[in-house]
This record gives structure tokens, sequence and C-alpha cells, in this order.
């Protein structure tokens, strides 16, 4: 019998043939393409890799020019179909045309199931389809599911075909209805998504939380007593919102110079180890490390195609009883891990700890072999070790302390605390305990008081969101899935909309969730996205037909563009008024505008405008400090790959002509300075181009600095490039001089 296995990757298809044919399969070159060849137990199988989805969904030519009068026929078309990958699916069908059987090997989840199904539909195969279901690229896990197949489950790939169209309907017709009504076309193009712009306005909605909060002082009244060291004692009463009451009775005890210890206590308390790793959990814990959540992502996906841990994208946070857990260990044992894995064996917890939430798609994510990585994957591999480790560990145990004292009818209290037994906190070496332990002392005894005094704090804003409390909150809200939040977070940095960690937003992104909320669109709202998560939970569960959940979204979504079809106007002109912003003022007072559509600064004076064109590539910050030459404010440019650029705001300044310049021109005699391509890349070039095209490359990272010599060779000016961190060198920038090949043999 021939059977066709499709897998989702090419190195998932190459694992799963190597461990069903025991290293013994042929690797089949079709053009680009491959599939692999094996035979087990006189049955011939065909291992055809995807490279994800094999239909792209996209509008017809009709809908190719952004208008606004063609919307709601956007909306109700139906999408094409288009087939990205033409020579998988020249492979898919040729062999599909001599097998008795296909199995669907894809990840087991809804995206995954769409996959296969899809690749099911370019095929006019009428034979029995069958599912290979599981959540490890492991040798027990690929020949367990290949000996126990399942059926496909089409309410699965349903449920992400309805979040495919669903998605495109509302991204395709909001993206083009805003950018057409704010004037922002082409690469400028202004992104509106389902699930993309109510996280943004969570984020801006942060934002003025923070700006708009007003700070409010309080006391805490405390005294230093004396125990072979100085130990802090506050009032019970704090904290004190009003000074008065606090000076009184500062007033009252601030000549006493003993206390009297009315009580003690000290109390074992244990702290439970965390519960297994599902992938909000996992993302969270990641970015506490310095990963972002997208990176974070693709490198657990990495590691799950390597076989080194079970599929990263579950809400499970419970170990199923099929998960082998003894087995887990004893590979761990023969890693870098094995020191703490046979102390763990010793002093196991009777059950590991769980979640609150169970599913039964996939178990946690968990380790699958012992292995010694490096690097970025090395980091994020021993995260999930370390956690796995932990949920199996005793719980920690401390001794907390805390001691009433008397001064003069004021009590005041100490509060300490020591660990006792490490437990888990020994394997999970991300989670620090602080230990502040407190000397021993008896009821009734006297401690001497060295000062009693007040410190003055005042409340604090929110804080910003980080990568980790953004996925919480957005799983909170049921905004995206395990699946897709990273993703979102990623595009949201990738199109301006928001910087930094903690993340802020961007004026782009509060102008325009500032505009969609003004014109009440309910993109903005989360509401309206976790309605349309929970129906697309129903479909999974066979309650509700997919078109039935289409339709629905689609009736909401033209409401909505009616409504803000008679409001253009004022969409665009708010969308406008909120790109133009006061960066700061002029020598002589005039005002800076920032018009971050055409990339420009506007000097708004009493007579005619001045303008400011900003570079054309990279992000551009205003800084606070002034250019020494004309007081106008300086920029930061920041590239990729390049270290940042402090400029004048005026591009024409002596300020910048003077430090563009690097030498002369050994062919025409003018200045050669440093400038920047189309695609963000520096070069030096002749101020007397065209007449002159003598250009040269550059180095993108490090300080570009004239020496003041000349290339005894070319007569190009000889560059000393400075990078932090690393010794300096010289250069010529014409590359195939041989004074380079010189200095590379000193």
């Amino acid at each position: 019998m021939n059977i066709l296995v499709i897998a989702e990757k090419r190195n998932a298809a190459q694992r799963i043939a190597k461990i069903l044919s025991d290293g013994k399969f042929k690797t089949i070159k079709k053009g680009r393409d491959v599939y692999y060849e094996f035979v087990l137990n006189n049955n011939r199988y065909f291992v055809v890799p995807l490279k994800g989805h094999i239909l792209q969904l996209d509008y017809g030519k009709e809908f190719k020019s952004w208008k606004l009068d063609n919307l709601q026929q956007l909306v109700e078309a139906e999408p094409v179909k288009i087939l990205k990958e033409k020579g998988i699916a020249s492979i898919l069908r040729a062999l599909s045309k001599n097998v008795d059987e296909i199995i669907i090997a894809t990840d087991y989840d809804r995206e995954g199931e769409l996959i296969g199904v899809e690749a099911l539909s370019i095929m006019s195969f009428s034979g029995p389809v069958k599912r290979a279901k599981f959540s490890a690229l492991t040798q027990e896990e690929i020949k367990k599911a290949f000996s126990n197949l399942v059926d496909i489950n089409y309410n699965l790939a349903s449920a992400a075909e309805a979040r495919r169209e669903i998605d495109l309907a509302w991204g395709a017709s909001l993206t083009r209805f805003i950018s057409i009504a704010s004037g922002r076309r082409g690469k400028e193009f202004l992104s509106v998504g389902r699930v993309q712009s109510p996280t943004l306005a969570l984020i801006v909605k942060r934002e003025r939380e923070i700006k708009s909060f007003k700070p409010k002082k309080y006391w805490n009244l405390f005294v230093l007593a004396q125990k072979r060291k100085a130990i802090r004692f506050d009032h019970i009463k704090n904290p004190f919102w009003d000074f008065e009451k606090l000076k009184t009775l500062l007033d009252k005890i601030r000549d006493v110079r003993e206390g009297v210890v009315k009580d003690t206590k000290n109390t074992v308390k244990k702290i439970m180890p965390p519960s297994p790793f599902n992938t909000t959990e996992f993302l969270s814990e990641a970015t506490k490390l310095g990963f972002s959540a997208a990176k974070a992502m693709r490198i657990a996906e990495d590691l799950y195609m390597a076989g080194y841990i079970s599929y990263p994208r579950t809400d499970n946070t419970v170990y199923p009883r099929s998960l082998n857990i003894t087995a887990i260990l004893n590979s761990l044992e023969k890693s870098p891990f094995k020191n703490e894995v046979v102390q763990l064996k010793k002093e196991m917890r009777r059950k590991p700890t769980r979640g609150k939430k169970v599913t039964t798609d996939h178990p946690p994510i968990v380790p699958m072999k012992g292995a010694k990585l490096d690097g970025d994957k090395g980091k994020i591999y021993e995260l999930i070790v370390r956690r796995f480790l932990a949920t199996l560990a005793p719980d920690a145990e401390y001794m907390e302390s805390v001691i009433d004292m008397d001064v003069r009818g004021e009590t005041f209290r100490a509060k300490g605390r020591k660990l006792v037994v490490a437990g888990w906190l020994k394997y999970y070496s991300y989670v620090r305990f602080d230990e502040a332990p407190l000397p021993d002392v008896k009821k009734g005894e006297l401690l001497p008081i060295k000062k009693a005094s007040y410190e003055e704090k005042e409340t604090k804003p929110p804080s910003r969101y980080t990568q980790s409390s953004l996925i919480k909150e957005m799983e909170k809200l049921n905004l995206g899935t395990k699946s897709t939040r990273a993703e979102i977070i990623q595009k949201l940095f990738e199109r301006g909309y928001v910087e930094g960690n903690p993340i802020k937003p961007t004026r782009l992104g509060i102008a325009l969730v500032e505009s969609l909320e003004s014109n009440n669109v309910e993109v903005v709202k989360p509401d309206m996205t976790a309605k349309l998560e929970m129906d697309m939970d129903a479909i999974e569960r066979g309650e509700v037909e997919k078109s039935t959940v289409v339709e629905e979204s689609k009736n909401m979504l033209k409401n909505i563009l009616s409504s803000l079809h008679t409001k253009r106007e004022a969409v665009g002109r708010n969308m406008r008024e909120s790109m133009r912003y006061e960066i700061g003022k002029a020598p002589n007072g005039d005002r800076l505008i920032y018009i971050q559509r055409k990339r420009l600064v506007v000097r708004e004076t009493d007579g005619e405008a001045i303008f400011y064109n900003l570079p054309k590539t990279g992000r551009v910050e205003f800084l606070e400090e002034k250019c020494p030459v004309c007081g106008l404010p300086m920029i930061k440019i920041i590239r990729r790959g390049q270290s940042p650029e402090k400029r004048c705001l005026d591009p024409k300044c002596s300020y910048n002509t003077n430090k563009d310049v690097v030498g002369k021109c050994p062919k025409c005699g003018g200045d050669l300075v440093i400038r920047q391509s189309k695609n963000g890349k520096r070069f030096i070039g002749c101020t007397n181009y065209p007449k002159c095209d003598v250009t040269y490359p550059l180095p993108q990272k490090g300080t570009v600095v004239p020496s003041g010599e000349k290339c005894p060779y070319c007569g190009a000016p000889i560059l000393i490039i400075k990078r932090r961190g690393k010794k300096q060198w010289k250069i010529c920038p014409n590359i195939e001089c041989q004074y380079n090949k010189e200095v590379k043999k000193q």
C-alpha cells in the first residue's frame, strides 16, 4: 500500500521520515522542493513537507485599487484562494494519484488542521484520510501517533478558516478606509486590525492614565531600634494621608529612648512552585529574560521541530496522565542538568503542580530530551527545563518573624523573613527570594531607640505594559489566541505604533486610536473581538456553522463602514490634526510642527513657512538639546544595523555638512560626504554628483571619523572606524585598494 504523509514544514517532515524509517529514507528533490520516501511494514510512504499555508486568501483583481466607494462590496465578496506553492502542489497532485491513503501530520491545532485540509483541497483524492495527532517530534510520540490514527477534525479547520476570512475583511476594509480618509497611502498606509487595534487601544489608554495621573502625598512614621543592628519598626497605621496627624504622633514619641517588645511571632510559611508552562506563561517569563514575545516563540518552535520540547502553542497548565515524567527526567539526567535532576529525584513532590486551565489537545510545554544548547536557544531551553523541574519540586519554606513594640502607647511593627527550605527555588533560578532576618528578642525586652522619623512618598501612576503584562491582559480580555498574541505585538512595533520596553505608544499610534475612538469605530473595543473569539470556539465545538459566524461578523463590519462613510471628512481631518504636533521652538520663538505623513517639520512664522525634510530612512527621535550652531532642536536617527546618529534638524546646517565631510574626492577634488541609500545603507559619495560618480561603501556599524590622511595608493581619504567595546581600525574606503591588504598583513 502507498501512503502519502503531509507535514507542515521541511524539518518536521524529515524528522517524521527519519523516526518512522529508523533513518532509512530517501530524499527526492523536485526543483527547489523535496519529499521523503521509505518503506515500512511493506507499505511505501511519501512524506511531503508544506511551507505553512499552501493557499493564500485575498480579494479579486477588481479590488486591487483602493477606493472608498467599493468597501461594502469588498466585505461581501468571497475571498479568492491563491495557490502560493505551485511546486509543492505539483508534488502532492502527482503522488496522490497513486496512493491508497493520506495521513495529515501537521501541527495539531486550528491553524495546523486548516493547513492540512487546504492541502487536501487541491488534490482529487477520494480514498481514506487520517490524522496523526502528536505533541512532540520525538520517537515515542511519532510512533504512537502513527499507530493510533484519528479522523480529521473539520470543525477545528473551520474555526481557523473563519478567523482568516473575518480578519481579512476587517483588516482590508478598515485599513483602506482610514488610510484613504487620512491621505496616507502607499508605504505610509495606516493598518487597522480586529485584534491589533484593540490591543493598541489598551496601550494608549494606559498612557493616558499615566499622563493624567495626579500623585498624592503620604507619609510613613517609623523608629529605628537597636539589637546588634538597627531594626526599622513602622507604625501599624501607616500610611498617613494627613501630615498633621503624623506630626502629632511624632512629637509624642520624639524624645523616647526605649521601646518595649509587646509581642513576637514566628510563623513558617510555604511558597508553592509555579504551575506548568502554557504559551502565555512561557512568553511572559521569556520576555523577562529580554526576549521579545515573537522571538521567544520562534525559538520555541525551532526547539519543538528539533524534538527538544513539546508543542509550544498550548493553553494547558495540567500535565496529562499520559505524560511520561520519569522518562523526561531520565533523559535530562544525561544533560548539563544532571546534578539537579539527581537531587530532585530524592525530594520530588507527590503530585506535580497544576494550573487552572485544562485542555486535551496538547500538554503544557515541557522538555522532551536532555541537551546542551548554546546562545538564545540554550537560554529558552533552560527556561523550559527549569520550569518543568520546579513543578515537580517541593514547596519552598520561610520563617516570617513579626515583632510588635510599644513606644509611649503607640504600636510599631517590624517584619522579617528567612528562607528555611529552598525547595523549588533551587531549580527555578529566575525567582529571587530576598531575605531580611530579624534578631531574636523576648517579650518585655527593652530596645534602645536611635531615631524617630518619617518618610514622605507619593502614589505612583500605573506602570506601562511590558510584553509580559500585555500578553496576560490580552488573554484576560480574550484578545487573540495563544498562537497570535506574540505576532500581534510584533506587528505593533513593526508598524511604528509602539516603541520601547515597557511599551509606549508613538504619536502615530495615539493618533490612530484617537481617530477610531472619536468616530465610534467598534474595532478598538475588546468586547467585539472577544465575542468573535467565543464564536470561533463554538465553531470548533460544532455548536455553530462557520458561515453563520462569518456572516454575522460581516454585517457588523458593514454597519461600521456605513457609519464611517458619513464621517469621512471628520475622520480624515481628525487624523491629520492628530499627526500635527509641536516639537519645540526655534531660536526666535517660531513654532516647530512635525508633519509625520511627509516626514517634514514646518517652522510656523508670521510670514511664510520654512520646511525641514527629515531623513527618508530610519526612526527619528526629537531631542531636548539644541544645535550648537543654529539653535534648532537636535534629532537622533535610529537605523537598523547602524549606530544611532545625532544631527541638527536643518539638513543644510553646517553642523551636519561639516560632520558629513570625510575628505576630498581623488577624482575631481570635491567633498566626499556620508550619504544614505534608499535601502538605508550608508555610503560615501561626491558632492559633485552627477558630474562625478565616485562612491565608496562603508561598514554599517560604528562611528566614521576622518583621519586627515590620504591613501598612498589611490588618494582616497583614510577613515577611522570606531565601535563600542572593540578596537578601532583604519581603512581605505576603496575596498580593493592595496592599503587594506597591507593593513591585514600587520
